[in-house]
């Protein structure tokens, strides 16, 4: 069950009582698994303009598939690899022998600034998706059935989304590691979705409550590439990117695979040398104060989103493929039934976070008795440095006085979710 939330980015669901899909809804399924969302998402302009929450949904969706694919194709143009050594293969178990090559056979030369914008696309387009999903989340009611294992994506920018570009086949290219649980049998309740029910184990039911759900996670998506976006990280690109990059014209291109040894091989000796590089230049000057400190509104943007979400969920009257369930519907997810505690959980641990977010509640640092307050750290850093805050050095002008988070500040987490809380947690956004 482990990386079925994997699937999550398209698999979240509730229904919305006495809801049908509108026209844009009534199509959306096949535009996804036939790859043209876009088209269907142009005519949906003016209906979600006047509130109707499938057309919304629609264009929400399509913003969610254009920044990933937009980036996705970015990364093949330039050839964009796994890192890979012998030295990795040998310490997971994994038998690599040669380096690995780039899927793209003729990758374009990639600068700084030209990933740089690849994540500015990426950013920008997800906010553009958020802002449709919380119309949709608040427009006109809707459910609509999908498939989210059909839906193709078009990864490496030819103009066709294939077969082989399904979630479904990505997620089924992680073998082992993808383990997708299906129901045996559609859970019980009556559907509320126009035309024929889809039969289909994987078939979730999306609706308005789904939509804010993909709103909290876009913000979820994009803070990470804010956070590095403040930032200037280009000593760190130059070091080290050439290993994810290893055609694309970068400094170090030519000198991945080393001449010499030290401790290994020359392979591996070059591997960790450029490990060391990029530990080396992990210290990234700010260069956007305002963006890093505009990360706590999207980090508020998320709790209030969750919020908002599971009161919508716990309003729901019906039960049709639900994947994020009141304690009073059917979870597709086997084994996993959501009770009373654990929702009231969820609310606690979100009151927790805002305290966080707040500057109310300070982060432990391994190396002081007072904690990391982490409003002061967004709201005044000049430079992060990874390894110096880690060790404690670069930490202490974020220190302050008061509580400080440890386990009692999230008891009720621990006692409900034990060890599962990360899948929770993911599941719930």
């Amino acid at each position: 069950m482990r990386i079925f939330w994997a699937a999550a980015g398209f698999a979240l669901a509730l229904g919305a009582s006495a809801a049908q899909a509108g026209e844009a809804g009534d199509q959306l399924a096949q535009s996804l698994y036939d790859g043209a969302l876009g088209d269907l998402a142009n005519s949906s302009v003016d209906a979600c303009d006047a509130g109707e929450g499938d057309a919304c949904f629609a264009l929400g969706l399509d913003g969610f598939i254009t920044a990933y694919e937009t980036f996705a194709q970015g990364l093949y143009r330039h050839g964009a690899v796994t890192p890979n050594s012998p030295a990795m293969g040998m310490l997971l178990g994994m038998g690599l022998d040669t380096p690995t090559a780039p899927a793209n056979p003729n990758p374009e030369p990639l600068t700084y600034e030209q990933f740089r914008d690849l994540l500015e696309t990426f950013s920008a387009t997800l906010d553009i998706a958020a802002g449709h999903m919380k119309q949709a989340g608040e427009g006109t009611p809707f459910v609509i059935h999908i498939d989210p294992l059909r839906v193709r994506i078009d990864l490496d920018g030819n103009g066709e989304a294939s077969a082989a570009e399904t979630l479904g086949a990505l997620l089924g290219e992680a073998g082992e590691f993808v383990d997708i649980p299906t129901p045996d049998a559609p859970p019980p309740g009556k559907s509320k979705s126009k035309g024929v029910e889809p039969t289909e184990n994987t078939v979730i039911g999306f609706d308005n409550s789904d939509a804010i759900w993909f709103a909290g996670y876009a913000n979820i998506s994009a803070t990470p590439v804010e956070i590095t976006l403040a930032h200037d990280f280009s000593d760190f690109f130059n070091a080290y990117f050439h290993r994810i990059f290893p055609k694309a014209g970068l400094p170090m291109q030519d000198f991945s695979r080393g001449e010499g040894t030290l401790m290994m091989d020359a392979d591996s000796d070059a591997f960790i040398a450029d490990l060391v590089a990029a530990i080396h230049t992990a210290d990234f000057p700010v260069i956007d104060q305002p963006r890093l400190a505009a990360v706590l509104e999207r980090l508020s943007a998320v709790t209030a989103l969750s919020r908002q979400n599971w009161e919508m969920i716990l309003a729901e009257t019906d039960d049709d493929r639900e994947l994020l369930p009141s304690p009073a519907q059917t979870s597709l997810v086997p084994d996993q039934t959501i009770t009373e505690d654990v929702v009231k959980a969820w609310f606690a641990t979100l009151d927790q976070l805002d305290l966080i977010i707040n500057g109310e509640l300070l982060l432990p640092h391994w190396h002081f008795s007072k904690g990391f307050n982490l409003k002061t750290y967004f709201e005044t850093a000049t430079e992060t440095d990874l390894v110096m805050l880690f060790t404690g050095h670069d930490a202490l002008p974020y220190l302050g006085d008061g509580p400080v988070a440890d386990a009692a500040a999230f008891a009720e987490l621990n006692r409900v979710m034990g060890d599962e809380w990360p899948m929770f947690a993911l599941w719930f956004n």
